[in-house]
Order: structure tokens, then C-alpha cells, then sequence
């Protein structure tokens, strides 16, 4: 009896130790960190190998090895379920270590764990950051294509759930090509402190070492290194300014979603979709795309969500890197996720908006959503000035040249 009972509580000990070890464990996705974190690793070797800390051999096997790595879980589907780790790091060098032997592990060499997560986190988000950019950009550049397309079209404006004097479409695409222009910005600025080096931060134990660390950092593409040791493993700055940079975006697209879900309503019918049967769906690519709006609109709330939980974890944290932090890695991913894909679908919507041409409607209403006289004075205005009877230019003309510059900028930007 007395045996069983010491196998049973040597059972739940075992149990436990698993269960906390399930808990502890971040691999589940901070493995996204493994292209990322190979790289870092990868420089690092060469930086060892010139202070004289790694062997050119030690140095060759271990670039090798994680190059070995990095092939096979390309082309090996089940490569981070074969060997489940407590993070990135750790698989990682376990999977090395496999490779080459126990010459593996002097890749940590005067590098700690804290220093290895914000140095690829940072990588890793500096690129994000960029496609991120790429796809507001692909987004803008739809916009003023649109306006041009249908430079004609016109819109109510809409205040106090009432319809007003109405507008050029591509004026209220031009209002959007603005608010994503701001977004941008935010997100270099953003891009500028995230591209920093916290590897040898101080440079106390690297000048002892004789690491030269501004060589690693422009090795890594890192504009300089950070200052402060203290400060670079526990700074996350950066990632509530990027959320809130996301914040403030995905602001923007719901309002987009919301201003095109109501002119395409049955009160309003102003705008349309073109109608085409969806390939293997009984829907229609109106109602698709409607869906579409609804889901970008709803999904706001999920990044406001994220910032208010990473300021909450953040909030009251003692310096030097904590497990903590790794909770808050999450959050980013699914941020990341989220304002690719709805900067995506909101091209792919606009691409296919169609302008009706504006009606008086009376509807339900006593009143008419946009009254005869606006329409008249909206047109007067514009005959007038064609007319040649004012040095004004036309709000059609003053629009189009609008759009002219906006692409222009676009294109400057390439160049």
C-alpha cells in the first residue's frame, strides 16, 4: 500500500511539473520569432568570431547549423511540433545542439535571454512594420484610383443621422488618402525607435569581450545601439506605440467601413457593388462584400482590446525583462494579423465600389435625404464657373488636381 501511494504521489508530482510546464510555455507563438531570432544568431557568431571568442570553425558549424535549421523548417511542415520547447530560444538552441554537439551553446556567449527576445522582436516587428506600410500604401493608391474612376460621382454628406449638401466622391476618398497618410507616419516614426540594438547595450562587458557591437548592428541593419543596458531589455515603448499607431488606423478603416455600409443601405442607395455571382456561393459579391464591411468594423474593438491588455501587463513592471513580457508578444501578433488583413479587404472592397448617380428620394420622411435646391446650387455652381465666369476653379477640377498630387507623392515615395 505504502508503494502505491509514493507511485501515486510520484504520478501527480509528474503531472504537475508538466501541467506548470504547458503554462510556462511560450513556443506556441513566439515561434514566429524563429526566422528572426536564427538571424540575430547567425550575425552574432561572426561578431563572436571576430572578437576572438569562437573559432573560424566553431564559428562555420554554427552558421551552418542554423542554416540547416532554417531549411528544414521550410520544407518540413511538422518541424515545431516534433520538439516542443518553453520558447523560440530554446528550441532553437536545443535543435542545434543536435546538430553540432555542446560547441552550440557558446552562441550565448555575454548574451543573456532578455537581450535574445527584444533583439529579434525587434527585427521581427521592424519588418512588419514595413509590409504593414506597404499594404496602407496599396490602400491609397486604390483610393485615388477610385476617385478618378468615377470623378463624377456624388455623395451626401451626412450629420446628425440627416443627409446634407452633397460632395464629390473623390473628395471623400481624398479625406481617407489623408487620414492613412497620417497613419503612415505614425508608424515611421515608430519604425525609427523600434530599429535599435539592445544587444550590448552599455557595451561594459563587450568592451571587455572586444565585441564590436555598432558592426553587429549594421550587420543586423539596426540604425545604432541603445544606451542603456537596464533600459534596453525592459523598454516596450515601442510596442504600445505601434499598437497605438494600429489603434488609430483601424479607427480610420471602420469609419470607412461604417461611411460604406450606409451609403450602400436601402434608405441611401448611393453606392453599389458590382453585381457578380460569387464562385461557388449563392451569395452575391454585394452581399459578400457587406459581410466584409460589418467584419472590418467589428473588429476594432480586438485592437483596442490588445492595447488596453498590454498597458495593463506593462503598467507597474519592475525594470530588467520578466516572463511577463512574453504575454504581451501575443497581443502584437494578433494586432499584426489584424490591420494586414483589413487594410487587404479594404482594397479589395473599394476596388469594387460603383457610384450611383444621386437621386432626390423621399423615402419614409417628410423631408427629402438631399433636397432638390442642394443639388441645383450644387450644379449651378459648377456650370457657372465652366462657364468662364469666375478665375475660381471648378470643386470638380480643384479635386482632380487633388488626386494628381496624391499620386504624385505615392510615386515619389518609390523613387
Amino acid at each position: 500500500m505504502d508503494l502505491n501511494k509514493e507511485e501515486e504521489s510520484l504520478n501527480a508530482e509528474e503531472q504537475s511539473e508538466m501541467l506548470l510546464r504547458e503554462f510556462n510555455s511560450t513556443f506556441i507563438f513566439d515561434r514566429r520569432l524563429f526566422y528572426a531570432e536564427a538571424s540575430v544568431s547567425f550575425i552574432y557568431a561572426d561578431a563572436l568570431f571576430n572578437a576572438g571568442i569562437l573559432t573560424r570553425l566553431e564559428s562555420e558549424r554554427i552558421k551552418n547549423g542554423l542554416q540547416t535549421i532554417l531549411k528544414r523548417a521550410e520544407y518540413d511542415p511538422d518541424y515545431f511540433n516534433n520538439a516542443p520547447s518553453e520558447n523560440v530560444q530554446t528550441f532553437i538552441e536545443e535543435k542545434l545542439v543536435q546538430l553540432i554537439g555542446e560547441p552550440a551553446r557558446r552562441i550565448q556567449i555575454n548574451r543573456s535571454r532578455a537581450e535574445q527576445i527584444s533583439t529579434a522582436f525587434r527585427f521581427w516587428l521592424r519588418d512588419e512594420i514595413e509590409e504593414i506600410s506597404v499594404h496602407a500604401k496599396k490602400f491609397q493608391q486604390s483610393l485615388i484610383q477610385t476617385g478618378e474612376r468615377q470623378i463624377e460621382g456624388v455623395l451626401p454628406m451626412i450629420k446628425s443621422s440627416k443627409q446634407k449638401r452633397p460632395t464629390l466622391w473623390a473628395h471623400w476618398c481624398l479625406a481617407f488618402y489623408e487620414m492613412i497618410s497620417r497613419d503612415r507616419e505614425r508608424l515611421d516614426e515608430v519604425w525609427r525607435r523600434v530599429n535599435i540594438l539592445p544587444l550590448g547595450a552599455g557595451n561594459n562587458a563587450g568592451k571587455y569581450l572586444e565585441i564590436d557591437f555598432e558592426e553587429t548592428a549594421g550587420a543586423l541593419n539596426f540604425e545604432g545601439i541603445m544606451a542603456n543596458e537596464l533600459d534596453a531589455v525592459s523598454d516596450h515603448d515601442f510596442v504600445v506605440e505601434f499598437v497605438s499607431a494600429c489603434s488609430i488606423l483601424i479607427i480610420h478603416l471602420s469609419r470607412f467601413a461604417a461611411d460604406l455600409l450606409l451609403y450602400s443601405s436601402g434608405e441611401l442607395q448611393v453606392i453599389k457593388f458590382k453585381e457578380e455571382k460569387m464562385t461557388n456561393s449563392t451569395l452575391t459579391l454585394n452581399e459578400v462584400c457587406t459581410t466584409a464591411l460589418e467584419t472590418l468594423r467589428g473588429k476594432a474593438g480586438r485592437i483596442f482590446g490588445h492595447q488596453t491588455a498590454i498597458l495593463s501587463n506593462l503598467n507597474g513592471l519592475p525594470l530588467n525583462s520578466k516572463k511577463d513580457f512574453r504575454a504581451v508578444l501575443e497581443a502584437v501578433f494578433d494586432t499584426v494579423d489584424t490591420i494586414k488583413s483589413c487594410l487587404e479587404k479594404s482594397t479589395i472592397v473599394l476596388d469594387l465600389v460603383i457610384v450611383n448617380k444621386l437621386q432626390v428620394k423621399f423615402l419614409n420622411s417628410d423631408e427629402p435625404p438631399v433636397s432638390e435646391n442642394d443639388i441645383s446650387e450644387f450644379n449651378e455652381s459648377e456650370n457657372t464657373l465652366n462657364k468662364g465666369n469666375s478665375s475660381k476653379n471648378t470643386v470638380s477640377e480643384e479635386i482632380y488636381e487633388a488626386l494628381e498630387n496624391a499620386k504624385k507623392n505615392l510615386i515619389f515615395e518609390e523613387n
